[in-house]
This record gives structure tokens, C-alpha cells and sequence, in this order.
């Protein structure tokens, strides 16, 4: 309603500029007739000008951002999406052989910008927008690739979306092939070694490179916690001492799980 309201004040104005230079432009008027109807059509020209302004609105205050982060609904929300990411966490950790060591959450609440006149982005829409990101890191055995994948498979057999791979997946059983040395690169000759599983927005399961030697692709390190900031800004890091590093000394490889942001709260303009 505000972005029609700003449209027709700025139409209007549009309408009345030439108007105006229609009217200073003919020859009919005299110098002191252009003087007064520059200052008689100034003023509306302005109050419309300020209006379109105001129409434009501001963005939402720290203030309120705080305010709306910290509601009994946005508190809900938040623990709701948490709590559904570690229950996903908490069947691959029970149904496969990988061993949870690390888990990682950041979860960020946004305030709305003022209204986009050029180039929108959208952010001018909301008041207030929380989204929240997890990912779980494993330890496992590089030398049983081949089972620990097809026992992925297996688990998704068994336990449905949590874990969203199963034998009825075409490539995922070529992977399992492919380290069981059935087959070569799964994408295609020089392809190279695969890296990941990824269901839409389920969810995305990478491994570390075994194949590859020193040039095959690691599991990175997540990336520091930004300085917590509750309600409006969050991230854990269980256990905090524990890195990838640590786990690949330990274990011998990484695999790690990454669930899509999840905007689990919004409040609308």
C-alpha cells in the first residue's frame, strides 16, 4: 500500500513539473507573469516533494528490531527451527556410522531498510526478518568410504526426509561405486573425485576428498561466531574447542551436513 501510495505522489508530481514548464515556456506569459507562477506552483510542487519523501519510509529502528526479536512469537519460531535441526542431527548421528563432533549455528535477525526506489531488493517490505543456518561436521574412516555412503543410503531407507538419500538415488549408489572401484568418476571422465550429495533444499551432505591426494578438497573450517548479541544475534559452536582439524587428526576425514537458511520469522510493513 505505502509502494502505490509513493507511485501516484510521484506520478503527480511528474504531472505538475510539465505542467509548469509548459506554461513558463509560451510566449503569452510576461517575465513578472512567470515570477508569480513559479511561486504559486513552487509551493505545491514542494509540499508534493516532501510528501513523496515521507512516503518513501524510514528503516526499521535497532530499536524495534530488538523489540520484535525478543516477542514470545519470534521466541517460539526460533526454538521451534532449532529443535527440528538438532532432531535431524540427532538421526544422523543414531542411523549412520559417521560421529557427530561438531555442531554449528548462527541465526540473525534483520531489520527492514526504507523503501527502495531504485533497484529493490525487498528488504523494504519487512520490519524485521530472523533467519537461522546449521551444519553438523563427522568424523569417519577415509579407508570405508564405500560403506559409510552406502550406509547413508541405508539410513535414508529406513528413516525417510531426515536423512534425504537412498538406494533409489542414481547417483548416489554411482558414488558408492565409484569408491568401491566399480566404476569412474561419477560426473564423467575428469570429473574428478565427488565431493557431495545434495537433495534441493533439503539438505547437503560434502565430504573431505580421499582419492586426491594433496590437491582433493577439505571440508573448510566454519568460518569465526560473530559477537553474540541475543535476540538479534546468535551463534553457538558445540563443543566450542573442538575444529575440523581436530576431527580429521582424530578420525581420519570429514563429513559435514548443511541445512538452507531457514527465515523462521518475519514481520511485514
Amino acid at each position: 500500500m505505502a509502494t502505490t501510495l509513493w507511485i501516484v505522489i510521484l506520478v503527480l508530481t511528474v504531472l505538475l513539473a510539465t505542467v509548469a514548464a509548459t506554461w513558463l515556456g509560451s510566449p503569452a506569459f510576461s517575465r513578472q507573469q512567470r515570477s508569480w507562477i513559479r511561486r504559486v506552483i513552487g509551493l505545491p510542487f514542494t509540499v508534493v516533494l516532501v510528501l513523496v519523501l515521507a512516503a518513501c519510509g524510514r528503516a526499521t529502528s535497532e530499536k524495534t528490531v530488538r523489540k520484535l526479536a525478543g516477542s514470545p512469537e519470534a521466541l517460539k519460531a526460533r526454538q521451534e527451527v532449532e529443535l527440528a535441526s538438532r532432531d535431524v542431527i540427532a538421526v544422523w548421528d543414531a542411523e549412520t556410522s559417521l560421529t557427530l563432533g561438531l555442531v554449528v549455528l548462527e541465526d540473525v535477525c534483520v531489520g527492514g531498510s526504507a523503501t527502495e526506489l531504485f533497484l529493490p531488493t525487498g528488504s523494504d517490505r519487512y520490519k524485521i526478518k530472523c533467519m537461522m543456518s546449521v551444519a553438523a561436521y563427522f568424523g569417519a574412516d577415509p579407508r570405508r568410504m564405500a560403506d559409510t555412503i552406502d550406509g547413508v543410503l541405508s539410513a535414508g531407507d529406513r528413516t525417510g526426509p531426515r536423512i534425504p538419500f537412498n538406494h533409489e538415488f542414481h547417483y548416489a549408489r554411482t558414488v558408492v561405486d565409484y569408491y568401491r572401484g566399480k566404476t569412474g568418476e561419477p560426473q564423467g571422465p575428469g570429473t574428478g573425485e565427488p565431493t557431495r550429495l545434495s537433495c534441493g533444499t533439503i539438505l547437503t551432505l560434502s565430504w573431505d576428498q580421499v582419492r586426491s591426494g594433496n590437491t582433493g578438497q577439505l571440508i573448510e573450517e566454519p568460518r569465526p561466531c560473530s559477537p553474540r548479541e541475543p535476540p538479534v544475534r546468535r551463534c553457538l559452536r558445540e563443543p566450542a574447542s573442538t575444529s575440523v582439524a581436530d576431527l580429521r587428526r582424530e578420525y581420519g576425514m570429514v563429513f559435514k551436513i548443511t541445512m538452507p537458511v531457514k527465515n523462521y520469522f518475519t514481520v511485514w510493513k
